[in-house]
C-alpha cells in the first residue's frame, strides 16, 4: 500500500484534537481543556496557572472513556440563582452562579465542567447500551503547577474512621504508596486548592494517592467480595474484585472539586460541595429539627451529687432529659450499651424503654439512638419499626469504615429510610456522608473527623488541630467533633483519662467551637452533673444555635487562628480560637448592622495559660463603629453573642 494512503488512513483514525476554554463568572478563573489522545486541562486564576495537563479518563467494561477522546458537540450554559437549604448550615441562602461547558464525546459519554467563581468541578456521564456496566477504574490526576505544600490527611488503608490529622507535607514528599481521605488543601502561593467531591451514590467514595511528585491522584477502594465481621462492628473486607463499581451504563457520576480560596477564611464559607450535590430527596423537611443534645458516652455517664447509680440505666437518661428541659437542649442520645451488642432489638435488661421514651415526650425532649450499623442492617426494618413506635426522633449509626460502592449504597438507604418516618441521621464511624447533606436533609451531622473523643487515649486533639479543621474536614460539610469539655487543661497539665477526659487548651477554645464549628445537631459531650455546676456557662450554651443565617469569617489563619461571627436572627455570635500560640487579634466590628448592641463575652482568664478553666465574663455595649482588642492564651479562645438593644 502507498505511502500516501496509509498516512490518510492513520490521520482518519487519529482523535481529532480540539481546545475549549471555560470562564468563572467573574472571568478571574478559567479551564483550558485539550482533548485529543488524553482529555488535559489546566486550571487558571488572573492567567496564573494553578493545575496544568491534569488528566480524567474511566475504564468500563474494559474500554476506556476519555483516552482517546474526540468532542462531538460543545454545549454552554450559565446559571444564577439563590437556594435556601432547609437547613441552614451556614446561611439562609446560598447563591449559585456558574458557567457550564458540556463536551459530548464519541463513544457515549459526556464530560460536563462548570466554573464557578469559587473553584472548578467536573463529571463524567455515560449514556452506555448496556444497562449494567463494571467500572474497572476512574483516573482523575491533579497535577499542580508547583511543587507545592499541602495539608494531607493520611490514612493506613480503605477500613478506617477517617479521623487523621493533616499533616502538612511537600508534594514531592508524599510516596505513591500513600492514601488519603478528603479533602486535601494545597498551599499554592495566594491562593488554597481544596481537593474534594459531590454527588456520590452507586459509587465509591474517592480517596487521594501520592503521586512522588507535584500531582495527587484519585484512588477507590475496591468492590467488596468476601467480608468477615469481627465483634459485632468491624465487617472487614478480605477479598475484592478487579472493578470498583456495577452500575447502570446510563448516569451521571460524582463531581471531582478543585476549590479556590485567595484568603484562607474562605475555605470555610466555601459552598461548591453543597452546590454540587443532589437536590433534596425529601419532600416535606418541615419536621426537621436541628439542635444539640446531651451526650453520655463521653463523659461515662459520670454523674455526681444523685440518689442513684449512675449509668446505662433508666434512672440516668431521665437525668439527662430534666437536664435537657430545663436548659432548652433539644435532645439527648442514648450511646453504647442501651442494647445488647450484636442484636438491636435486645433492650439492655437495665432499660425501660417504654417508660424512658413516654418521660422524654413529656419533657419535649427528643431521643437518639446510637447504633452499629451492621447490626442495625441485619434487622432494619423491624427495628425503625419499633423506634417509630417510641417515638425516636434520630438515629447515630456508627463503625461502618468504609466507603467502597455497598456502603455508599448504605448511606442513602439509612437517610430514606429515616426520612420516611421523620427521623434524624448522624453518621459516626465515617466521612463520606458529610457531602450528602443537601440531598438528605435530615442527614444532621457527620463525625469523620478526629474530635473531642480523642482526648480519651491521646494527645492529638490538640488546639493546633483545632483551628486547622475549620479549612479543611469542615470544607466537605458539618462535622460532629462534639465538644463541650469542662475539665480543661494545658499542654503541661493533660493526661488522657478515659473515664474522666480533659480537653485540650482553655475553656473559652471549646466555648468558641460552638460558634466556629458548624454542626446543625451539636453535642454536649461533658456530664450534665458538669453543666449543672456551671450556670454562668449554661447561660451561653443553652441558647447558642446550630444553625445560621449569615456567617462572616472575620480573620483566619490555616493551622494558627480563626474568628468567625454567625448571624441567627437579629443576635450575632463570635467565636475565636488559637493554636498553642498566645495571640492578640483586633476584630472589627464594622459588619454589625446600625444600633447598639449588647456584648456578652467569654474571655480567657489572666490564669488561663496556667489554670485552663480560667475565664472571666465581660459585658458592655457595642456598635459597628466598635473595634474589639482580643486576648487568646496558649490554647485560647473567645466566644461571644451580641444582642441588639431597644
Amino acid at each position: 500500500m502507498a505511502l500516501p494512503v496509509l498516512l490518510a488512513m492513520a490521520l482518519l483514525a487519529a482523535p481529532r484534537a480540539s481546545s475549549h476554554a471555560l470562564r468563572s463568572p467573574n472571568q478571574r478563573l478559567e479551564v483550558r481543556i485539550e482533548v485529543g489522545d488524553r482529555i488535559r486541562y489546566g486550571v487558571y486564576l488572573d492567567e496564573k496557572p494553578l493545575l496544568r495537563d491534569a488528566t480524567l479518563s474511566m475504564r468500563i467494561d474494559g474500554s476506556t472513556l476519555g483516552a482517546p477522546a474526540r468532542v462531538r458537540a460543545a454545549t454552554p450554559r450559565r446559571v444564577e440563582q439563590t437556594l435556601q437549604p432547609p437547613v441552614r448550615q451556614r446561611s439562609a441562602s446560598l447563591r449559585e452562579r456558574f458557567h457550564e461547558l458540556r463536551l459530548d464525546m464519541q463513544g457515549g459519554y459526556a464530560v460536563v465542567f462548570r466554573a464557578y467563581d469559587e473553584g472548578v468541578a467536573y463529571r463524567i456521564e455515560t449514556s452506555l447500551p448496556a444497562p449494567e456496566v463494571k467500572v474497572q477504574a476512574e483516573e482523575a490526576s491533579f497535577r499542580f503547577a508547583g511543587d507545592w505544600s499541602v495539608f494531607f490527611p493520611q490514612e493506613e488503608g480503605f477500613m478506617s474512621h477517617n479521623e487523621r490529622s493533616y499533616d502538612y507535607l511537600r508534594l514531592k514528599d508524599i510516596p505513591a504508596t500513600a492514601i488519603a481521605t478528603l479533602p486535601a488543601v494545597v498551599d499554592a502561593p495566594g491562593v488554597k486548592i481544596a481537593i474534594a467531591e459531590s454527588d456520590v451514590e452507586d459509587y465509591p467514595g474517592l480517596w487521594l494517592q501520592g503521586t512522588a511528585g507535584p500531582a495527587l491522584r484519585a484512588t477507590f477502594p475496591a468492590y467488596p467480595l468476601q467480608e468477615k465481621l469481627e465483634r459485632d462492628r468491624d465487617l472487614k473486607v478480605t477479598e475484592r474484585a478487579d472493578y470498583i463499581a456495577v452500575t447502570k451504563g446510563t448516569r451521571a457520576f460524582p463531581w471531582r472539586i478543585i476549590g479556590l480560596a485567595e484568603k484562607d477564611g474562605d475555605l470555610l464559607t466555601n459552598p461548591l460541595v453543597y452546590l454540587l450535590a443532589k437536590p433534596s430527596q425529601v419532600a416535606d423537611t418541615s419536621w426537621i429539627r436541628p439542635g444539640k443534645v446531651a451526650w453520655d458516652w463521653w463523659n461515662a455517664n459520670n454523674l455526681h451529687g444523685v440518689g442513684f447509680k449512675s449509668g446505662v440505666n433508666t434512672q440516668t437518661y431521665k437525668y439527662y432529659i430534666d437536664f435537657a428541659s430545663r436548659y432548652g437542649i433539644e435532645y439527648i442520645i442514648l450511646d453504647e450499651g442501651w442494647y445488647v451488642l450484636g442484636d438491636v432489638m435486645k433492650v439492655a435488661p437495665e432499660m425501660d424503654m417504654d417508660e424512658l421514651t413516654a418521660y422524654a415526650r413529656q419533657k419535649n425532649v427528643g431521643i437518639i439512638l446510637w447504633l452499629v450499623w451492621k447490626t442495625f442492617d441485619d434487622k432494619m426494618e423491624e427495628a425503625l419499626d419499633r423506634f417509630e413506635r417510641w417515638g425516636i426522633k434520630g438515629l447515630k449509626v456508627d463503625f461502618m469504615q468504609r466507603d467502597d460502592q455497598p456502603l455508599v449504597n448504605f448511606y442513602h438507604k439509612v437517610c430514606r429510610e429515616a426520612a420516611k418516618r421523620k427521623m434524624l441521621v448522624d453518621f459516626h464511624g465515617a466521612q463520606k456522608p458529610a457531602t450528602m447533606t443537601r440531598t438528605w436533609p435530615n442527614l444532621i451531622s457527620t463525625e469523620g473527623v478526629r474530635g473531642l473523643e480523642w482526648v480519651k487515649w491521646s494527645d492529638s486533639t490538640h488546639p493546633e488541630h483545632d483551628v486547622t479543621l475549620p479549612f479543611t474536614r469542615m470544607f466537605l460539610g458539618p462535622m460532629d467533633y462534639t465538644p463541650g469539655a469542662m475539665r480543661n487543661a494545658t499542654k503541661r497539665s493533660f493526661a488522657h483519662v478515659f473515664e474522666a477526659p480533659m480537653s485540650m487548651g482553655t475553656r473559652c477554645h471549646q466555648l468558641a467551637m460552638y460558634v466556629v464549628f458548624e454542626s446543625p445537631l451539636q453535642m454536649l459531650a461533658d456530664s450534665p452533673s458538669s453543666y449543672l455546676a456551671e450556670p454562668e456557662i449554661m447561660e451561653f450554651l443553652g441558647p447558642v444555635p446550630t444553625v445560621w443565617d449569615e456567617t462572616r469569617v472575620l480573620d483566619a489563619k490555616i493551622a494558627d487562628y480563626v474568628v468567625v461571627a454567625r448571624r441567627h436572627g437579629r443576635d450575632w455570635y463570635l467565636g475565636a480560637m488559637t493554636d498553642w500560640t498566645a495571640r492578640d487579634l483586633d476584630v472589627d466590628l464594622a459588619f454589625l448592622p446600625d444600633g447598639r448592641f449588647e456584648l456578652d463575652a467569654y474571655q480567657d482568664g489572666v490564669n488561663a495559660d496556667r489554670w485552663a478553666s480560667d475565664y472571666s465574663r465581660v459585658r458592655r455595649d457595642v456598635d459597628k463603629t466598635a473595634r474589639l482588642k482580643l486576648h487568646l492564651a496558649e490554647g485560647g479562645g473567645w466566644a461571644a453573642v451580641l444582642h441588639p438593644k431597644p
